[in-house]
């Protein structure tokens, strides 16, 4: 079995929030004998990216205060709508500050209470992106978002927070390209529990995986 490229973009900042460096160190082993890493903080690679050489994107973007440009938007909607995959992971749902790239993710980040003690659940037993996926707790941030009215998606996972079931993660297609969002990844350790690594690396197949293959 060929070993497939991912391009993983992100920024890397000191402390323990968002850590580009140790959260590829993470993904690595994770991902280690299926996908190889190639790790970026230069957005303008997105303008050059090619489905030919990576199979998907795994987004751990911290932007929320800038923009991308034309030529980088471009670059990944050319990217996923040609078939390449896309894994945006916790903050990396912040490339949908753009409304193009809010239609590929499929929404956006509002707000979060602090960080604390969550319990997911699954929407159901049959996805497989949940495939050797139980429930779980972890400490986490409650992240809420806005779905785009007109994009299509699954949620495959729910927190509870408040009293009330809040979406987690979920799938959806861009043309001929598949997009995974799962919410938690706010520190390096949090992708060390067996469930998150599950869900990373059945998020990593499916995306990179060809339609009807």
């Amino acid at each position: 079995m060929s070993v497939k490229q991912i391009l993983l973009i992100g920024d890397d900042y000191p402390g323990v929030w968002h850590p580009l460096e140790q959260v590829a160190r993470e993904l690595e082993q994770i991902l280690e004998g299926e996908f190889r890493l190639t790790v970026t903080q230069n957005y303008d690679d997105l303008s050059t990216l090619d489905a030919n050489e990576y199979a998907a994107c795994i987004s751990y973007a911290d932007i929320w205060t800038r923009t991308l440009t034309s030529e980088q938007i471009a670059g990944l909607l050319k990217f996923v709508a040609g078939g390449g995959g896309l894994l945006a992971i916790h903050n990396g749902i912040s490339l949908a500050g753009s409304y193009e790239l809010l239609q590929v993710i499929g929404a956006k980040f509002i707000t979060h209470p602090p960080y604390q003690q969550l319990h997911f659940y699954r929407t159901t037993n049959e996805h497989p992106l949940l495939q050797g996926v139980e429930d779980f707790t972890i400490d986490e941030e409650p992240y809420q978002f806005e779905f785009d009215p007109y994009t299509p998606r699954t949620v495959f996972l729910e927190f509870e927070h408040a009293g009330k079931r809040w979406p987690s993660a979920w799938e959806q297609r861009y043309g001929l390209g598949k997009v995974v969002y799962l919410h938690p990844g706010h520190r390096a350790d949090s992708f060390r529990p067996e469930a998150i690594k599950r869900l990373i690396l059945n998020s990593a197949r499916w995306i990179a995986k060809p339609e009807g293959e």
